[in-house]
This record gives C-alpha cells, sequence and structure tokens, in this order.
C-alpha cells in the first residue's frame, strides 16, 4: 500500500487548493484583467521551458525503434481521439456538455514525459527508447493538438480562426522554438536552477487553475455539475484508461511482438496524457467562464494514470524473472 501511496502526487492537492480559493475568494473585476494577462504570460513561460528541456537530438536517435515509436504516437493522437470521440457518444445524456468535450480535450493531449520514463524505469523496460518516445510525443504535440482541438471540438466553440492561430503561434509555438533555439546556451543553466524553475512551472499551472475556475465560479458554471455527475466522470475516465491499457499490450505483444521491454515503453508512453501540456493548450483555446470545467477530466486522470500506472509498473517488475529494484 506504501508503494501505491507515494505515487499519489502531492501536486494534486495544490490543485485542489486552487480550486477552492477561487470558490472562496474568486478573481473579478479589473483584477480578472490583470490575472489573465498574468496567465497569458505564464503559457509562453511555460512553453518556453518545455523548449528549452525537449531535447530534439533525444527525439531523433531513438528512430531506430521507428515502429515502437510510431505505435506511441498512433496511439496518443489516434486512438486515444477515437476512444475519446467513442466515449463522448455513449456518455450523451448522462454528463453535461462542456465534461464530455473536457474528454475528449484529454484524449487529444500528448504523452507525459517524466511521469512515463520513470515507470518505465521502475517496470524495467527501454527508458532510453521511452525518453525518445516520450520527447517526440510532446514535441509534434505543440503542434497537433491544438489542430486536433479545433478540428473535434469545434461544436464546442473552437474555431481556428486567425487569432486562434495568432495566438497559438504567439504563446505557444514562438516561446517553444525559441526555447529550442537557445537550448545549446541555456541547457546548463536550466539544469543548475531546475529545482527553482520547477516551482516557477507548477506555480504557473496552479495560477492558469485559480484563473479558470474563478471565472466559472463569477459565471455560475458549476451549477450545471452535481455531485452524482462526477462519479460518472471518475468512472467513464478510469474505464478510459484501462481499455487503453489493454489495447497497448495487445498491440505490443499480439500485433507488433515487442520485446517485454519495448512492450512496457508503449504500456506507459501510449497511454499518459500531459497535465502540464494540456492546461495552457486548453486555456488558449477555451478562454471563457466554461474552462474550469472542460479542465476537470484532464486533472482526474492525471491522478487516476499515476495510481494505476503504479500499480502496473510495480506488477510488471515483480514478474517471474525480472528483480524489483532495491
Amino acid at each position: 500500500m506504501k508503494k501505491i501511496l507515494q505515487f499519489f502526487d502531492p501536486y494534486v492537492g495544490l490543485m485542489l487548493l486552487m480550486i477552492a480559493l477561487a470558490a472562496v475568494l474568486p478573481v473579478h473585476g479589473q483584477g480578472a484583467a490583470i490575472a489573465a494577462t498574468t496567465a497569458d504570460v505564464a503559457i509562453g513561460f511555460l512553453f518556453f521551458l518545455y523548449g528549452t528541456r525537449l531535447s530534439p537530438q533525444a527525439a531523433l536517435a531513438g528512430l531506430v525503434h521507428w515502429r515502437l515509436h510510431l505505435a506511441v504516437l498512433l496511439c496518443t493522437f489516434a486512438l486515444f481521439p477515437i476512444l475519446g470521440l467513442g466515449t463522448s457518444h455513449l456518455a450523451s445524456g448522462l454528463l453535461p456538455p462542456t465534461l464530455l468535450a473536457g474528454v475528449v480535450l484529454l484524449c487529444l493531449m500528448p504523452s507525459t514525459v517524466q511521469s512515463s520514463i520513470a515507470f518505465t524505469s521502475i517496470a524495467h523496460g527501454n527508458v532510453a527508447a521511452a525518453l525518445c518516445a516520450a520527447s517526440l510525443s510532446n514535441f509534434l504535440g505543440v503542434f497537433l493538438s491544438p489542430l486536433l482541438v479545433g478540428w473535434l471540438l469545434q461544436s464546442s466553440g473552437v474555431v481556428l480562426s486567425f487569432d486562434v492561430f495568432r495566438d497559438i503561434t504567439l504563446q505557444l509555438l514562438a516561446p517553444f522554438l525559441m526555447g529550442q533555439l537557445l537550448r545549446p546556451w541555456l541547457s546548463g543553466w536550466i539544469q543548475r536552477h531546475k529545482r527553482v524553475l520547477g516551482y516557477a512551472d507548477r506555480g504557473s499551472i496552479l495560477l492558469i487553475i485559480y484563473v479558470a475556475f474563478s471565472k466559472g465560479m463569477v459565471q455560475n458554471v458549476w451549477g450545471e455539475v452535481a455531485a452524482v455527475d462526477l462519479v460518472i466522470l471518475l468512472v467513464l475516465l478510469t474505464v478510459l484508461l484501462g481499455v487503453v491499457l489493454l489495447l497497448t499490450r495487445f498491440i505490443g505483444r499480439r500485433l507488433m511482438s515487442l520485446s517485454i521491454e519495448d512492450e512496457i515503453v508503449l504500456q506507459f508512453c501510449g497511454s499518459k496524457k500531459s497535465l502540464a501540456s494540456g492546461l495552457p493548450i486548453a486555456s488558449l483555446l477555451f478562454p471563457g467562464p466554461q474552462l474550469s470545467l472542460i479542465l476537470l477530466p484532464l486533472m482526474l486522470f492525471h491522478q487516476i494514470q499515476l495510481v494505476v500506472c503504479a500499480v502496473l509498473a510495480r506488477h510488471y517488475a515483480a514478474a517471474p524473472g525480472r528483480n524489483l529494484p532495491a
């Protein structure tokens, strides 16, 4: 039990604190305008940091495992969206449309980097391939995820007009590419100040959450959600993750005949969704008060995937012939 509990992300507690703060003290009026501008700056800062951290060399170096990386990308940007749309269709009438849009949104996000690599390591998988696969997913996700959201969520108010493309370019792509260009000169400084910058980017995400949920509280959009909706949403997200894990295992083991080490990479990199990338992308594409509801599925899925993948990683490591790390 202790080994499982260690993967409950304490950061989720801080997110809940921001939601509670927004419920009690929502920002509004001139303060809301200032907070929104600050959140926009924070989004640009986040993607600049992502650009300095993601190594294009690491993504390219793993192309010798092109079948594995292609499978991860297809699971992330094809299988997940199909399952998200199917879930949204099947659950129509069970949940408010905004929450269903949030379920589809989370399915369009790239994979995580840090936790995918960590769980692959615990499971004794191919860590080098996991690093390449997760990096490539995040690199492409900066471009693909907003386009997929605009294509598949048009009915939720996302229209990729010139203004939206301009905002994507200025707040996501330009900072990310600038970080990539400056990476050779900044990577050492980034590593030396890794802890402080970690606080900064997590603090930026907390600010985005506070601003988003403040908008929802001021406009009273949470009146649309009942307690039973949250229960149904948790069940749907858990089933969604379970289906993806079963399919990635079937694809890796039966269809592709991957080694167990590469199967583990497909399982963890192909089934995870990035909260760090998803929150700023959603904040840019859904600027209205409905944003807090749209973000909720992604935030819940983040914690569910950590717990379930922690158990799965230990299961892989404890399999016959595979010793647990000390």
